[in-house]
Parts: C-alpha cells; sequence; structure tokens
C-alpha cells in the first residue's frame, strides 16, 4: 500500500511556490502624482525660514508655453551686484505641481561673477514655476512665471 505524501514537504513547496510569486511583483512606493500648492509653500518656507519674499530683482527666462515637459529651457539672473561685501549667495527654483516642489538649488559667492544661472527642467503639467533669491545681507527676492505644458513629462506608470 502507498503511503500519501509527506505534509511538510507539500508545506515547504506551497510557501517556497509564494515567495518566488512574491519576489517576482515589483515594489511600488506611493508618492502623491503631483504637488500641492501647500507643499510647494511648505518647501519655500524651508528654504526661507519663513522670512518675507519680495518680489523684484529676479527674472525668470521660460517659455510661458512649452510643447514637451521633458526638457524646459530656463534661465534665472538676479539684477544685484556681485561684490564680497553684497551679493547673491544662492538661487532656488521650485514648482506647484511635479512630485518634488523643489527642483534645484544653486550657491553662489562673489567670485561666480554674476548671478546667472541655467538649466533645464521637467514638468509634470501645467503650473507655476518660482525662483528665489538670497542676498548676502538675508533678504529674499523672488519671480514666478505661468507655464503651460502640452506634453506633460514626470509620468510614472507602471509597466
Amino acid at each position: 500500500m502507498q503511503q500519501p505524501p509527506n505534509s511538510s514537504r507539500r508545506q515547504f513547496l506551497g510557501l517556497a511556490g509564494g515567495a518566488a510569486v512574491l519576489g517576482a511583483i515589483p515594489v511600488v512606493t506611493v508618492r502623491p502624482a503631483e504637488a500641492t500648492p501647500a507643499m510647494l509653500n511648505s518647501a519655500i518656507q524651508s528654504v526661507t525660514g519663513g522670512a518675507a519674499v519680495r518680489a523684484g530683482k529676479v527674472k525668470l527666462d521660460i517659455p510661458p508655453l512649452v510643447e514637451n515637459g521633458n526638457t524646459v529651457p530656463m534661465t534665472v539672473s538676479v539684477a544685484h551686484p556681485m561684490a564680497p561685501e553684497d551679493h547673491v549667495t544662492s538661487i532656488h527654483i521650485f514648482n506647484e505641481k511635479n512630485p518634488q516642489p523643489n527642483i534645484a538649488n544653486f550657491q553662489l559667492g562673489p567670485h561666480s561673477g554674476r548671478a546667472q544661472v541655467s538649466t533645464r527642467i521637467r514638468l509634470a503639467d501645467s503650473q507655476k514655476i518660482v525662483a528665489i533669491a538670497r542676498l548676502s545681507d538675508g533678504s529674499f527676492w523672488s519671480a514666478s512665471v505661468d507655464v503651460v505644458v502640452t506634453l506633460a513629462a514626470c509620468t510614472e506608470e507602471a509597466i
């Protein structure tokens, strides 16, 4: 007479198969699809420490209408001298709807020559872009531009 298969062997094979299936499933980190205006304000507060941000001195050169959000050129310049006693110490760029509201931070010094940075960014959707400059006297100055994006970038889809 034949004996039934060992139950501990069945349990082992069942657990091993389940572990193999779980190992094949990708782990997905859930984060907001887009930032909110509150997240933008929080990111700005973390850079400024709650100090007042005044409009002016900063020029944000970015196209107001972008066909493809995957690579958007932009230049930020600050109309301020770059003397050792009075200069721009940093430039910060923020966005309203990308998953991460703080796009870039640039540190400058009096030997930078001029307070200007150029880069390319990705935009998930039509949104407001904000540039803030910190001066050596501790003051903050800003400019913002609303950008319309016809083909969004930064979209994450599971394949």
